[in-house]
């Protein structure tokens, strides 16, 4: 059986937030209070779309954004741990489930030629319109009332696996690599034996310790693992692959 492991993106295969990043192509690297004053909790996605409105506003053309995000850096040990999942993918899919938008994660994963890794990018759906500017639509609607508006990646997961599951194939483990509070939910649908690993010091590790403590292991049945850098994740993957 083939393992799955599944990518949050932000602050864990990249070791920043793309969305942030993004400002450093502007010529003063900041934003107007205009726009930075207008985001609503819960609509980041629609807030994003403003600013790279205004980014493609001050003149700065698609490829200067593209340029810029190439230069993020990755976590430490994440380049080692996605091209072994690229040499190994016949033993691996990987998936990556993000807030951030299909554009600038593909920019990203091909900048450092590691787009090979990843069967498929699950986020909001980035394109450039015939004026050169970036439009961004939420990856889905949905009904958890937990989640963001533009994505609740347990929902996400599940249509994956169901889909996956229909065209006859099962996995033996699903490894879920995240840092945020977003990444909870889909750690609900883990079976036992899977493992969830939430970067160490961040908020899911600090929600996942939380319900441990309110709930016990009841509400999230897989293994949790920590990690500081993908180097700990790929040692992981390795020992759970047949030798």
């Amino acid at each position: 059986m083939k393992i799955l492991v599944v990518f949050d993106f932000d602050h864990t295969v990249v070791d920043d937030n793309s969305d942030i990043w993004v400002i450093k192509c502007l010529p003063s690297q900041t934003l107007p209070n205009s726009v930075r004053g207008s985001y609503r909790k819960g609509h980041w996605t629609e807030y994003m779309g403003r600013v790279m409105t205004y980014i493609g506003d001050q003149g700065v053309i698609p490829d200067r954004v593209r340029s810029v995000m190439e230069t993020i850096p990755f976590t430490p040990g994440m380049t080692d741990l996605l091209t072994f999942i690229s040499e190994n993918k016949s033993s691996v899919d990987c998936i990556v489930i993000s807030d951030s938008n299909t554009m600038f994660i593909d920019w990203i994963l091909k900048g450092a030629g590691l787009r090979a890794a990843v069967d498929q990018v699950f986020s909001n759906t980035a394109s450039i319109n015939e004026s050169g500017y970036m439009e961004l639509q939420q990856h889905h609607s949905h009904d958890c009332d937990k989640c963001p508006v533009n994505m609740c990646k347990r929902k996400v997961l599940e249509a994956y696996l169901s889909e996956k599951a229909d065209g006859g194939v099962e996995y033996g483990r699903i490894f879920y690599v995240g840092d945020g509070g977003n990444d909870l939910c889909p750690t609900f649908c883990l079976r036992e034996h899977d493992a969830v690993m939430p970067r160490k010091g961040f908020t899911l590790e600090k929600l996942l310790a939380r319900l441990n403590v309110q709930e016990g292991n009841s509400s999230v049945g897989a293994k949790v693992i920590a990690w500081s850098s993908g180097t700990e994740i790929l040692q992981e993957l390795k020992a759970s692959l047949p030798s």
